[in-house]
Protein backbone atom coordinates (compact mmCIF):
# COMPACT_ATOMS: atom_id res chain seq x y z
CA UNK A 1 0.00 0.00 0.00
CA UNK A 2 1.39 3.11 -1.23
CA UNK A 3 -0.07 6.26 0.74
CA UNK A 4 0.42 10.08 1.20
CA UNK A 5 2.13 9.48 4.52
CA UNK A 6 4.79 6.79 3.00
CA UNK A 7 4.90 10.00 -0.33
CA UNK A 8 5.90 11.99 2.43
CA UNK A 9 8.87 10.50 3.93
CA UNK A 10 10.15 9.63 0.31
CA UNK A 11 9.69 13.51 -0.52
CA UNK A 12 11.57 14.25 2.47
CA UNK A 13 14.70 11.60 1.71
CA UNK A 14 14.82 12.60 -1.93
CA UNK A 15 15.44 16.24 -0.53
CA UNK A 16 17.87 15.54 1.37
CA UNK A 17 16.18 15.09 5.01
CA UNK A 18 18.23 12.48 6.89
CA UNK A 19 16.56 12.66 10.38
CA UNK A 20 13.11 12.51 11.38
CA UNK A 21 12.86 13.80 15.41
CA UNK A 22 9.44 12.85 16.38
CA UNK A 23 6.19 12.97 19.08
CA UNK A 24 3.60 11.07 17.93
CA UNK A 25 -0.10 11.01 18.67
CA UNK A 26 -3.65 9.98 17.49
CA UNK A 27 -3.26 12.06 14.01
CA UNK A 28 -0.34 9.55 13.35
CA UNK A 29 -1.78 5.98 12.44
CA UNK A 30 -0.43 6.09 8.89
CA UNK A 31 2.58 8.24 9.74
CA UNK A 32 3.59 4.75 11.88
CA UNK A 33 2.59 2.68 8.80
CA UNK A 34 4.78 4.66 6.49
CA UNK A 35 7.63 4.68 9.09
CA UNK A 36 7.49 0.94 9.65
CA UNK A 37 7.27 -0.01 5.64
CA UNK A 38 9.85 2.24 5.16
CA UNK A 39 12.53 0.87 7.91
CA UNK A 40 11.86 -2.55 6.87
CA UNK A 41 11.61 -2.13 3.25
CA UNK A 42 13.94 1.07 2.38
CA UNK A 43 16.70 0.86 4.70
CA UNK A 44 19.57 3.04 4.33
CA UNK A 45 17.01 5.16 2.24
CA UNK A 46 15.04 6.19 4.57
CA UNK A 47 15.22 8.89 7.35
CA UNK A 48 16.30 7.99 10.76
CA UNK A 49 13.39 8.26 13.49
CA UNK A 50 14.85 9.84 16.61
CA UNK A 51 11.94 9.57 19.81
CA UNK A 52 11.68 13.07 21.38
CA UNK A 53 9.80 12.61 24.91
CA UNK A 54 9.72 16.31 24.56
CA UNK A 55 8.79 18.50 21.32
CA UNK A 56 11.42 21.92 22.43
CA UNK A 57 13.48 18.86 22.47
CA UNK A 58 12.76 17.65 18.70
CA UNK A 59 12.78 21.25 17.38
CA UNK A 60 16.20 21.87 19.07
CA UNK A 61 17.57 18.70 18.05
CA UNK A 62 16.24 19.72 14.28
CA UNK A 63 17.79 23.07 14.85
CA UNK A 64 21.33 22.27 15.66
CA UNK A 65 21.71 19.69 13.26
CA UNK A 66 20.36 22.23 10.41
CA UNK A 67 22.67 24.74 11.35
CA UNK A 68 25.87 23.05 11.66
CA UNK A 69 25.54 21.09 8.22
CA UNK A 70 23.00 23.44 6.18
CA UNK A 71 20.97 20.43 5.59
CA UNK A 72 16.91 20.85 6.55
CA UNK A 73 15.97 18.00 8.79
CA UNK A 74 12.18 17.44 9.81
CA UNK A 75 9.96 17.65 12.94
CA UNK A 76 6.98 15.45 13.27
CA UNK A 77 4.23 16.75 15.87
CA UNK A 78 0.90 15.55 17.43
CA UNK A 79 -1.92 18.40 16.04
CA UNK A 80 -2.19 21.25 17.84
CA UNK A 81 -0.90 20.69 21.15
CA UNK A 82 2.14 19.27 19.89
CA UNK A 83 2.55 22.20 17.82
CA UNK A 84 2.13 24.28 20.81
CA UNK A 85 4.50 21.94 22.66
CA UNK A 86 7.21 23.59 20.28
CA UNK A 87 7.00 26.73 21.91
CA UNK A 88 10.13 28.87 21.52
CA UNK A 89 11.93 26.09 19.85
CA UNK A 90 10.09 27.45 16.94
CA UNK A 91 11.15 31.62 17.77
CA UNK A 92 14.93 29.82 18.06
CA UNK A 93 14.67 28.55 14.63
CA UNK A 94 13.06 31.67 12.70
CA UNK A 95 15.97 33.54 14.39
CA UNK A 96 18.33 31.65 14.33
CA UNK A 97 17.80 30.85 10.32
CA UNK A 98 17.64 27.26 10.71
CA UNK A 99 15.79 25.21 8.15
CA UNK A 100 13.35 22.82 9.83
CA UNK A 101 10.56 21.49 8.40
CA UNK A 102 8.02 20.62 11.12
CA UNK A 103 4.92 18.70 10.27
CA UNK A 104 1.29 17.90 12.24
CA UNK A 105 -1.32 15.96 11.64
CA UNK A 106 -4.88 18.03 12.06
CA UNK A 107 -8.27 15.93 13.62
CA UNK A 108 -9.78 14.02 11.39
CA UNK A 109 -12.61 16.18 9.25
CA UNK A 110 -15.24 13.13 9.05
CA UNK A 111 -16.77 11.50 12.00
CA UNK A 112 -19.07 9.03 10.65
CA UNK A 113 -16.60 6.61 8.77
CA UNK A 114 -16.50 8.10 5.39
CA UNK A 115 -13.38 7.94 5.07
CA UNK A 116 -10.33 5.72 6.31
CA UNK A 117 -8.81 7.83 9.29
CA UNK A 118 -12.19 9.05 10.00
CA UNK A 119 -12.70 10.19 13.70
CA UNK A 120 -12.21 7.32 16.35
CA UNK A 121 -11.26 8.61 19.44
CA UNK A 122 -12.94 11.13 22.03
CA UNK A 123 -9.68 13.66 21.46
CA UNK A 124 -10.69 14.16 18.10
CA UNK A 125 -13.30 16.32 19.04
CA UNK A 126 -11.22 18.49 21.48
CA UNK A 127 -8.71 18.53 19.38
CA UNK A 128 -10.32 20.61 16.24
CA UNK A 129 -9.20 23.75 16.39
CA UNK A 130 -10.30 26.61 13.73
CA UNK A 131 -6.57 27.77 12.05
CA UNK A 132 -4.03 25.11 13.42
CA UNK A 133 -1.53 26.51 10.99
CA UNK A 134 -1.55 30.18 12.82
CA UNK A 135 -0.14 29.04 15.75
CA UNK A 136 3.40 28.59 14.16
CA UNK A 137 2.50 30.80 11.27
CA UNK A 138 4.04 34.02 12.01
CA UNK A 139 7.66 32.86 12.82
CA UNK A 140 7.71 30.57 10.00
CA UNK A 141 8.57 31.40 6.02
CA UNK A 142 6.28 29.31 4.75
CA UNK A 143 2.89 27.48 6.54
CA UNK A 144 0.59 25.29 4.41
CA UNK A 145 -1.57 22.43 4.76
CA UNK A 146 -1.50 19.13 2.85
CA UNK A 147 -5.40 18.78 1.09
CA UNK A 148 -4.47 15.54 -1.34
CA UNK A 149 -1.80 12.74 -1.53
CA UNK A 150 -1.43 13.97 -5.15
CA UNK A 151 0.42 16.65 -4.23
CA UNK A 152 2.24 15.72 -1.57
CA UNK A 153 5.50 15.56 -3.31
CA UNK A 154 5.18 19.26 -4.28
CA UNK A 155 3.69 20.50 -1.49
CA UNK A 156 6.89 19.35 0.69
CA UNK A 157 9.65 21.02 -1.77
CA UNK A 158 7.64 23.96 -2.02
CA UNK A 159 8.09 24.42 1.69
CA UNK A 160 11.70 23.43 1.85
CA UNK A 161 12.46 25.93 -0.84
CA UNK A 162 10.88 28.68 1.67
CA UNK A 163 12.90 26.78 4.00
CA UNK A 164 16.72 26.88 2.77
CA UNK A 165 16.69 30.42 0.94
CA UNK A 166 17.76 33.21 2.71
CA UNK A 167 16.63 34.06 5.30
CA UNK A 168 16.58 30.35 5.87
CA UNK A 169 14.00 29.51 8.48
CA UNK A 170 11.06 26.75 9.71
CA UNK A 171 8.31 25.73 7.98
CA UNK A 172 4.74 23.95 8.44
CA UNK A 173 2.91 21.76 7.07
CA UNK A 174 -0.45 20.13 8.02
CA UNK A 175 -2.42 17.48 7.08
CA UNK A 176 -5.58 15.45 8.19
CA UNK A 177 -5.53 11.88 9.03
CA UNK A 178 -8.39 11.38 5.88
CA UNK A 179 -5.64 12.82 3.48
CA UNK A 180 -2.24 11.47 5.07
CA UNK A 181 -4.11 7.62 4.76
CA UNK A 182 -4.74 8.37 1.00
CA UNK A 183 -4.04 6.00 -1.59
CA UNK A 184 -1.65 7.10 -4.42
CA UNK A 185 0.05 6.51 -7.74
CA UNK A 186 3.16 6.35 -6.73
CA UNK A 187 5.56 9.21 -8.01
CA UNK A 188 9.12 10.97 -8.44
CA UNK A 189 9.91 14.58 -8.91
CA UNK A 190 12.96 15.96 -10.56
CA UNK A 191 14.47 17.46 -7.75
CA UNK A 192 17.13 19.43 -10.03
CA UNK A 193 13.87 21.95 -10.26
CA UNK A 194 13.35 22.61 -6.48
CA UNK A 195 16.70 24.20 -5.60
CA UNK A 196 16.53 27.69 -2.88
CA UNK A 197 16.68 30.85 -4.96
CA UNK A 198 20.45 32.26 -5.42
CA UNK A 199 21.43 35.61 -3.82
CA UNK A 200 23.54 37.75 -6.31
CA UNK A 201 26.60 39.77 -5.10
CA UNK A 202 27.61 43.77 -5.02
CA UNK A 203 26.94 45.77 -8.37
CA UNK A 204 30.49 46.90 -8.70
CA UNK A 205 30.02 50.51 -8.29
CA UNK A 206 29.10 49.64 -4.73
CA UNK A 207 32.15 46.89 -4.28
CA UNK A 208 34.19 49.69 -5.38
CA UNK A 209 32.50 52.25 -2.85
CA UNK A 210 32.56 49.93 0.27
CA UNK A 211 36.04 49.25 -0.60
CA UNK A 212 37.41 52.98 -0.83
CA UNK A 213 35.50 54.27 2.21
CA UNK A 214 37.22 51.34 4.27
CA UNK A 215 40.66 51.95 3.21
CA UNK A 216 40.79 55.86 3.93
CA UNK A 217 39.10 55.35 7.28
CA UNK A 218 40.63 55.97 10.34
CA UNK A 219 38.76 53.67 12.28
CA UNK A 220 36.99 51.51 10.09
CA UNK A 221 34.83 48.72 12.08
CA UNK A 222 33.02 45.46 10.35
CA UNK A 223 29.64 44.18 12.32
CA UNK A 224 28.58 40.64 11.47
CA UNK A 225 26.10 37.60 13.49
CA UNK A 226 24.84 34.93 11.20
CA UNK A 227 27.67 35.13 8.00
CA UNK A 228 30.01 32.22 9.34
CA UNK A 229 26.81 30.05 8.69
CA UNK A 230 28.79 29.27 5.32
CA UNK A 231 31.70 27.95 6.68
CA UNK A 232 34.36 29.89 3.62
CA UNK A 233 33.08 33.07 5.28
CA UNK A 234 35.40 33.46 8.40
CA UNK A 235 38.45 32.89 5.63
CA UNK A 236 36.94 35.47 3.88
CA UNK A 237 36.66 38.04 6.59
CA UNK A 238 40.06 37.32 7.19
CA UNK A 239 41.22 38.17 3.66
CA UNK A 240 39.66 41.25 3.88
CA UNK A 241 40.70 41.94 7.13
CA UNK A 242 43.84 41.93 6.14
CA UNK A 243 43.65 44.10 2.87
CA UNK A 244 42.03 47.06 5.06
CA UNK A 245 44.96 47.45 7.52
CA UNK A 246 43.27 48.65 10.70
CA UNK A 247 40.19 47.10 10.08
CA UNK A 248 38.31 45.80 13.52
CA UNK A 249 35.95 42.65 13.28
CA UNK A 250 32.93 42.53 15.45
CA UNK A 251 30.31 39.66 16.10
CA UNK A 252 27.40 41.16 18.21
CA UNK A 253 24.73 37.59 17.05
CA UNK A 254 27.01 35.09 18.53
CA UNK A 255 24.78 32.71 16.50
CA UNK A 256 27.66 31.41 14.57
CA UNK A 257 31.87 31.22 14.18
CA UNK A 258 32.18 34.80 12.18
CA UNK A 259 35.70 35.68 12.76
CA UNK A 260 39.51 33.61 14.44
CA UNK A 261 39.92 35.20 17.87
CA UNK A 262 43.60 34.72 16.94
CA UNK A 263 43.57 37.53 14.34
CA UNK A 264 44.33 40.98 15.74
CA UNK A 265 41.35 42.49 13.89
CA UNK A 266 38.95 40.67 16.19
CA UNK A 267 36.56 42.16 18.81
CA UNK A 268 34.88 39.40 20.10
CA UNK A 269 31.10 38.64 20.70
CA UNK A 270 29.29 41.63 21.73
CA UNK A 271 25.79 41.90 22.13
CA UNK A 272 25.11 45.44 20.68
CA UNK A 273 27.50 47.27 23.13
CA UNK A 274 31.09 48.03 22.29
CA UNK A 275 33.45 51.03 22.67
CA UNK A 276 34.75 50.34 18.85
CA UNK A 277 31.20 51.67 17.53
CA UNK A 278 30.99 54.98 19.29
CA UNK A 279 34.71 55.64 17.66
CA UNK A 280 34.43 54.20 13.79
CA UNK A 281 34.75 56.70 11.28
CA UNK A 282 33.11 54.02 8.31
CA UNK A 283 31.08 51.02 9.96
CA UNK A 284 30.08 48.08 7.19
CA UNK A 285 27.10 45.86 8.51
CA UNK A 286 26.87 42.26 7.49
CA UNK A 287 24.33 39.88 7.88
CA UNK A 288 23.34 41.10 11.17
CA UNK A 289 20.03 41.42 12.93
CA UNK A 290 21.40 43.94 16.17
CA UNK A 291 24.43 45.77 15.27
CA UNK A 292 24.55 47.89 18.23
CA UNK A 293 21.30 49.44 21.39
CA UNK A 294 21.07 53.14 20.69
CA UNK A 295 20.01 53.79 23.89
CA UNK A 296 23.33 52.26 25.33
CA UNK A 297 25.96 53.28 22.54
CA UNK A 298 25.69 54.31 18.78
CA UNK A 299 27.58 55.46 15.74
CA UNK A 300 29.01 58.67 15.57
CA UNK A 301 26.61 61.21 13.32
CA UNK A 302 28.09 62.04 9.78
CA UNK A 303 29.60 58.72 9.32
CA UNK A 304 29.23 56.94 6.37
CA UNK A 305 27.10 53.21 7.19
CA UNK A 306 26.70 50.37 4.49
CA UNK A 307 24.24 47.44 5.15
CA UNK A 308 24.99 44.11 3.49
CA UNK A 309 22.40 41.39 4.63
CA UNK A 310 20.13 38.77 2.67
CA UNK A 311 17.29 40.31 4.43
CA UNK A 312 17.95 44.28 4.90
CA UNK A 313 14.60 45.10 5.57
CA UNK A 314 13.97 42.34 8.58
CA UNK A 315 10.49 41.75 7.29
CA UNK A 316 9.43 39.66 10.53
CA UNK A 317 10.52 42.45 12.46
CA UNK A 318 7.60 45.01 13.07
CA UNK A 319 10.24 47.73 14.41
CA UNK A 320 13.57 47.93 12.69
CA UNK A 321 15.98 50.88 10.92
CA UNK A 322 19.30 51.93 10.49
CA UNK A 323 21.06 55.32 9.75
CA UNK A 324 23.04 53.29 6.73
CA UNK A 325 23.13 55.48 3.40
CA UNK A 326 23.55 52.24 1.03
CA UNK A 327 21.51 48.98 1.24
CA UNK A 328 22.03 46.20 -0.77
CA UNK A 329 20.75 42.73 -0.74
CA UNK A 330 23.25 40.34 -1.56
CA UNK A 331 24.75 37.11 -0.42
CA UNK A 332 27.27 38.33 2.40
CA UNK A 333 30.25 35.43 1.25
CA UNK A 334 30.21 36.98 -3.02
CA UNK A 335 29.88 40.73 -0.99
CA UNK A 336 33.25 39.94 0.94
CA UNK A 337 35.27 38.44 -1.96
CA UNK A 338 34.27 41.25 -4.19
CA UNK A 339 35.14 44.38 -1.47
CA UNK A 340 38.27 42.34 -0.50
CA UNK A 341 39.22 42.19 -4.64
CA UNK A 342 38.84 45.92 -4.84
CA UNK A 343 40.81 46.89 -0.89
CA UNK A 344 43.38 44.56 -3.04
CA UNK A 345 43.38 46.97 -6.02
CA UNK A 346 43.20 50.09 -4.37
CA UNK A 347 45.50 49.45 -1.92
CA UNK A 348 48.31 49.85 -3.65
CA UNK A 349 47.65 53.88 -4.01
CA UNK A 350 47.92 54.44 -0.07
CA UNK A 351 50.32 56.10 1.53
CA UNK A 352 52.39 53.03 3.43
CA UNK A 353 53.24 55.28 6.30
CA UNK A 354 49.58 55.94 7.33
CA UNK A 355 49.21 52.09 6.59
CA UNK A 356 51.48 50.48 8.61
CA UNK A 357 50.98 53.10 11.50
CA UNK A 358 46.81 51.62 11.42
CA UNK A 359 48.28 47.71 11.36
CA UNK A 360 50.36 48.77 14.70
CA UNK A 361 47.86 50.42 16.73
CA UNK A 362 45.64 47.16 15.67
CA UNK A 363 48.04 45.19 17.04
CA UNK A 364 48.97 47.23 20.41
CA UNK A 365 45.28 47.23 21.17
CA UNK A 366 44.59 43.43 20.30
CA UNK A 367 47.10 42.44 22.77
CA UNK A 368 45.70 45.32 25.50
CA UNK A 369 42.25 43.26 24.81
CA UNK A 370 43.53 39.93 25.45
CA UNK A 371 45.61 40.96 28.46
CA UNK A 372 42.11 42.38 29.86
CA UNK A 373 40.69 38.85 29.34
CA UNK A 374 43.55 37.14 30.92
CA UNK A 375 43.42 39.27 34.12
CA UNK A 376 39.48 38.97 34.23
CA UNK A 377 39.58 34.83 34.56
CA UNK A 378 42.27 34.89 37.22
CA UNK A 379 40.34 33.03 39.94
CA UNK A 380 40.31 34.46 43.57
CA UNK A 381 42.54 33.63 45.86
CA UNK A 382 39.97 31.68 47.72
CA UNK A 383 39.76 29.25 45.21
CA UNK A 384 36.38 30.41 43.65
CA UNK A 385 36.46 31.18 39.75
CA UNK A 386 34.49 32.81 36.93
CA UNK A 387 33.07 31.70 33.62
CA UNK A 388 36.16 33.08 31.97
CA UNK A 389 38.62 30.55 33.77
CA UNK A 390 36.77 27.96 33.64
CA UNK A 391 36.40 28.40 29.47
CA UNK A 392 40.32 29.20 29.35
CA UNK A 393 40.41 25.46 31.08
CA UNK A 394 38.00 23.94 28.74
CA UNK A 395 40.32 25.50 25.82
CA UNK A 396 43.14 23.95 26.74
CA UNK A 397 41.89 20.82 27.64
CA UNK A 398 39.09 19.55 25.08
CA UNK A 399 40.01 18.93 21.56
CA UNK A 400 40.72 21.60 18.90
CA UNK A 401 38.10 20.86 16.19
CA UNK A 402 35.57 21.15 19.24
CA UNK A 403 32.05 22.33 18.49
CA UNK A 404 31.05 24.63 20.95
CA UNK A 405 27.09 24.50 21.67
CA UNK A 406 26.75 28.18 23.72
CA UNK A 407 23.25 29.10 25.64
CA UNK A 408 25.06 31.16 28.75
CA UNK A 409 22.91 34.18 28.01
CA UNK A 410 24.46 36.69 30.19
CA UNK A 411 27.72 34.72 30.51
CA UNK A 412 28.34 34.43 26.83
CA UNK A 413 30.95 36.90 26.11
CA UNK A 414 32.92 36.03 28.86
CA UNK A 415 32.58 32.30 27.49
CA UNK A 416 33.38 33.34 23.68
CA UNK A 417 36.02 35.83 25.08
CA UNK A 418 37.90 32.64 26.63
CA UNK A 419 36.78 30.41 24.19
CA UNK A 420 38.46 32.51 21.41
CA UNK A 421 37.16 29.73 18.28
CA UNK A 422 39.23 29.65 15.19
CA UNK A 423 37.17 27.21 12.80
CA UNK A 424 34.56 27.66 10.98
CA UNK A 425 31.36 25.72 12.76
CA UNK A 426 33.01 25.61 15.87
CA UNK A 427 30.41 28.05 17.91
CA UNK A 428 27.09 27.65 17.24
CA UNK A 429 24.76 29.70 20.00
CA UNK A 430 21.39 30.21 20.44
CA UNK A 431 19.70 31.94 17.66
CA UNK A 432 17.53 33.67 19.68
CA UNK A 433 15.49 34.00 23.18
CA UNK A 434 13.90 30.59 23.51
CA UNK A 435 15.86 29.73 26.71
CA UNK A 436 16.35 25.72 26.41
CA UNK A 437 18.01 25.33 22.76
CA UNK A 438 21.09 24.17 24.17
CA UNK A 439 20.36 20.61 25.19
CA UNK A 440 18.51 19.43 22.42
CA UNK A 441 20.92 21.81 19.98
CA UNK A 442 23.75 20.24 21.46
CA UNK A 443 22.76 16.75 20.38
CA UNK A 444 21.25 17.67 17.58
CA UNK A 445 25.11 18.71 16.44
CA UNK A 446 26.41 16.19 17.62
CA UNK A 447 24.53 13.71 15.86
CA UNK A 448 25.37 15.61 12.61
CA UNK A 449 28.74 15.71 13.47
CA UNK A 450 28.59 12.13 13.47
CA UNK A 451 26.72 11.32 10.65
CA UNK A 452 29.27 13.68 8.68
CA UNK A 453 32.33 11.72 9.66
CA UNK A 454 31.34 8.55 9.00
CA UNK A 455 29.92 7.47 12.62
CA UNK A 456 33.01 9.24 14.62
CA UNK A 457 32.30 13.20 14.60
CA UNK A 458 34.21 15.84 16.64
CA UNK A 459 33.97 16.66 20.49
CA UNK A 460 30.48 18.87 21.47
CA UNK A 461 30.92 20.73 24.61
CA UNK A 462 27.43 22.34 26.06
CA UNK A 463 27.98 25.85 27.89
CA UNK A 464 24.47 26.57 29.55
CA UNK A 465 23.47 28.62 32.68
CA UNK A 466 21.79 26.92 35.38
CA UNK A 467 18.02 28.45 34.68
CA UNK A 468 18.73 27.62 31.03
CA UNK A 469 19.51 24.32 32.25
CA UNK A 470 15.68 23.32 33.54
CA UNK A 471 14.28 25.23 30.49
CA UNK A 472 15.85 22.66 27.96
CA UNK A 473 14.07 19.75 29.21
CA UNK A 474 17.10 17.82 30.77
CA UNK A 475 14.60 14.69 31.70
CA UNK A 476 13.86 14.20 27.39
CA UNK A 477 17.46 15.18 26.43
CA UNK A 478 19.55 12.97 28.50
CA UNK A 479 17.31 10.15 27.97
CA UNK A 480 17.32 10.63 24.14
CA UNK A 481 21.16 10.81 25.18
CA UNK A 482 21.51 7.67 26.20
CA UNK A 483 19.17 5.88 24.16
CA UNK A 484 20.64 6.82 21.21
CA UNK A 485 24.41 6.83 22.13
CA UNK A 486 24.89 11.05 21.60
CA UNK A 487 27.33 11.41 24.00
CA UNK A 488 28.14 15.24 24.44
CA UNK A 489 29.37 17.33 27.62
CA UNK A 490 27.63 19.67 29.59
CA UNK A 491 28.76 22.44 31.17
CA UNK A 492 26.42 24.02 33.86
CA UNK A 493 26.94 27.36 34.95
CA UNK A 494 25.59 27.51 38.14
CA UNK A 495 25.46 30.97 40.04
CA UNK A 496 22.19 30.35 41.89
CA UNK A 497 19.63 31.80 39.50
CA UNK A 498 18.24 33.96 36.93
CA UNK A 499 20.69 36.98 36.39
CA UNK A 500 19.28 38.44 33.17
CA UNK A 501 16.20 39.84 34.29
CA UNK A 502 17.79 41.46 37.22
CA UNK A 503 20.26 43.18 34.50
CA UNK A 504 17.19 44.17 32.59
CA UNK A 505 15.77 45.58 35.32
CA UNK A 506 18.93 47.94 36.20
CA UNK A 507 18.94 49.26 32.32
CA UNK A 508 15.17 50.49 33.40
CA UNK A 509 15.16 51.23 36.92
CA UNK A 510 18.91 51.44 38.18
CA UNK A 511 18.01 53.38 41.49
CA UNK A 512 14.88 51.27 41.90
CA UNK A 513 13.74 49.54 44.65
CA UNK A 514 14.77 46.33 42.60
CA UNK A 515 18.54 47.50 42.70
CA UNK A 516 18.43 46.90 46.54
CA UNK A 517 16.30 43.77 46.37
CA UNK A 518 17.67 40.63 47.30
CA UNK A 519 17.42 37.65 44.69
CA UNK A 520 14.93 36.23 46.93
CA UNK A 521 12.77 39.40 46.27
CA UNK A 522 12.73 39.63 42.80
CA UNK A 523 12.27 36.07 42.35
CA UNK A 524 15.14 35.28 40.08
CA UNK A 525 16.90 32.73 43.06
CA UNK A 526 17.51 29.37 42.58
CA UNK A 527 18.14 28.29 46.44
CA UNK A 528 17.44 25.53 47.34
CA UNK A 529 20.05 24.37 44.26
CA UNK A 530 19.10 21.70 42.21
CA UNK A 531 21.30 19.29 41.50
CA UNK A 532 21.56 20.11 37.73
CA UNK A 533 24.20 16.88 37.27
CA UNK A 534 21.94 14.48 39.13
CA UNK A 535 18.69 15.19 37.45
CA UNK A 536 20.81 14.29 33.89
CA UNK A 537 22.02 11.02 35.45
CA UNK A 538 18.54 10.34 36.62
CA UNK A 539 17.07 10.43 32.97
CA UNK A 540 19.94 8.22 31.99
CA UNK A 541 19.04 5.95 34.23
CA UNK A 542 22.18 6.25 35.80
CA UNK A 543 24.59 5.85 32.96
CA UNK A 544 25.96 9.12 32.96
CA UNK A 545 29.50 10.86 34.63
CA UNK A 546 27.83 13.43 36.69
CA UNK A 547 29.94 15.99 38.79
CA UNK A 548 30.12 19.29 40.81
CA UNK A 549 33.46 21.72 41.00
CA UNK A 550 33.44 24.74 42.96
CA UNK A 551 37.08 25.00 43.66
CA UNK A 552 40.11 25.86 40.74
CA UNK A 553 42.25 23.07 41.94
CA UNK A 554 39.69 20.26 41.39
CA UNK A 555 38.68 21.78 37.95
CA UNK A 556 41.41 20.46 35.51
CA UNK A 557 41.15 16.93 37.25
CA UNK A 558 37.42 16.60 36.99
CA UNK A 559 37.05 18.51 32.91
CA UNK A 560 39.80 15.64 32.17
CA UNK A 561 37.66 12.87 33.64
CA UNK A 562 34.61 14.13 32.01
CA UNK A 563 36.20 14.31 28.46
CA UNK A 564 37.74 11.12 28.76
CA UNK A 565 33.83 9.31 29.89
CA UNK A 566 32.50 11.36 26.54
CA UNK A 567 35.06 10.54 24.60
CA UNK A 568 34.49 6.91 25.81
CA UNK A 569 30.57 7.06 24.78
CA UNK A 570 28.97 8.54 27.49
CA UNK A 571 27.64 12.03 28.30
CA UNK A 572 28.56 13.81 30.88
CA UNK A 573 27.68 16.78 32.91
CA UNK A 574 29.54 19.11 35.51
CA UNK A 575 28.30 21.23 37.58
CA UNK A 576 30.28 24.24 38.23
CA UNK A 577 29.49 26.87 40.56
CA UNK A 578 30.77 30.45 38.94
CA UNK A 579 31.57 33.97 40.82
CA UNK A 580 29.13 36.54 38.72
CA UNK A 581 31.13 39.14 36.39
CA UNK A 582 34.22 37.38 35.21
Amino acid sequence: MYTASFAFFEAIWEAGITHCFVNLGSDHPSIIEAMVKGQREKKGNFPRIITCPNEMVAMSMADGYARLTGQPQCVIVHVDVGTQGLGAAVHNASTGRAPVLVFAGLSPFTLEGEMRGSRTEYIHWIQNVPDQTQILGQYCRYAGEIKTGKNIKQMVNRALQFATSSPQGPVYLVGAREVMEEEINPYSLDQGVWDPVELGGLTPKASEQIAEALLGAENPLLITGYSGRNHKTPGALVELANAVKGLRVLDTGGSDMCFPGSHPAWLGLRFGIEPEIEKADVIVIVDCDVPWIPTLNKPKEGIKIFHIDVDPLKQLMPLFYLPAQHRYRADPLVAIEQITSEAQTQASKLDSAVVNKKRDALQVSYKERLAGIDSRATPAEDGSFGTGHLCQTLRSLCPEDTIWAIEAVTNTAFVHDNLRPELPGSWINCGGGGLGWSGGGAMGIKLATDAENGGKGKFVVQIVGDGTFLFSVPGSVYWISKRYKIPVLTIVLNNKGWNAPRKSMLLVHPEGLGSKATNEEINISFDPVPDYAGIAKAAAGGDLFAAKVDKAEDLERTIKDAIKAVEGGQSAVLDCKVTLGC
